[in-house]
Order: C-alpha cells, then structure tokens, then sequence
C-alpha cells in the first residue's frame, strides 16, 4: 500500500490519497495526524510539502505515527522546505523574488487555514528528527527518479521558479527507512 498523504490537488496513480480538503480524488478526507490504519501496514508513505505545516511538538508526533503505520523495510518519502537553501538566496539576493519565492517557502501559501508553515527544516535537524522517531537509515533522493516524477509538486520547487536545469532546488527531499 502506498499513501499520499496531504496530496491537495496532486492525483499519483496507484496511491491512496489523503487531505484534509476535499477533492474529487481523495480517498480519505482527514488529518494526516491519525491514519486509519493498523500498524506495519504501508509500503511507501509520500508527503511533499506537508510536515511544515505542524508546529514543533506536532511534527515529533506526526513522525512517530507515520512510522507506526509504515511496514518494517518502508520508506517515508519527504519533502519539505530547505531552510538552508532559503537562507542562501536570501544572503545572495534578499526577498527579491518576494512573495513568489522565498516568503511562500517560509511562511506557506496562505491560502486558506491550512496553508501556513510552523517549521523550518534542514537536512541535520530533519535527519536527527527522523532518527528520533524510529526510523534507521535516513538518504536524500531525487525527484527525477521516482514513480512520481511527472507529477509537479513542491518537491520539485526551484529558484527561480520552474527553472529545473539552471535554478536551486528549494525543496529538502529526505527518505527515511523503518
């Protein structure tokens, strides 16, 4: 089984999509806080640009729930905002690209009650974190490489925007392994 949880508008085929807004191809309208499923029952959990939006405390739980959820050998597949990547573009340029760039990667969308970000990650907090809540191997992987790849969503979010070949990945892409 795999999950793609806080999927928004993104349909991958062969998941089961979770969100907390409706949508014509959710499968479970609900949190990603408590999955409805037993323990060691998931292949591959994939939530891209979701953890962000818990705060601190939260987020440790939200980990720990989805690696209850994952089977022994599954992958927890992340993206989320790379805090280390804002702040080099920010020292190189300032809020130049404003509220299209930097300010939504910080602080969210802003879009509705859900799309405001409580957290900032970069690759040693989100590795100790990962490790923190049970997981045992920790990689970064590439987005290119995956069953989702033609899908465009933030794990994909470069500056400047769309600028796949000659502009920065914004987005921290970490596996961990149960």
């Amino acid at each position: 089984m795999k999950l793609h949880l806080g999927c928004g508008s993104k349909f991958i085929p062969d998941f089961i999509h979770i969100d907390i807004i409706e949508g014509d191809h959710i499968d479970h309208h609900c949190s990603v806080c408590n999955l409805p499923y037993p323990d060691d029952s998931a292949d591959l959990i994939y939530a891209s640009h979701v953890l962000e939006h818990f705060g601190r405390f939260e987020m440790r739980n939200l980990l720990r729930e989805w690696c209850r959820v994952l089977a022994p050998g599954g992958i927890l597949r992340l993206a989320v905002p790379d805090f280390s990547a804002c702040a080099k573009i920010y020292y190189e340029e300032g809020l130049k690209d404003g509220l299209s760039g930097l300010i939504g990667l910080i602080c969210g969308g802003q879009r509705n009650e859900y799309d405001f970000h409580k957290m900032i990650f970069d690759e040693p907090f989100l590795t100790g974190e990962l490790f923190a809540a049970g997981f045992r191997e920790v990689r970064r992987w590439d987005w290119r490489l995956t069953e989702h790849a033609d899908i465009d969503d933030y794990s994909q979010a470069y500056i400047p925007h769309l600028d796949k070949e000659n502009g920065t990945l914004m987005s921290l892409n970490l596996e961990a392994v149960k």
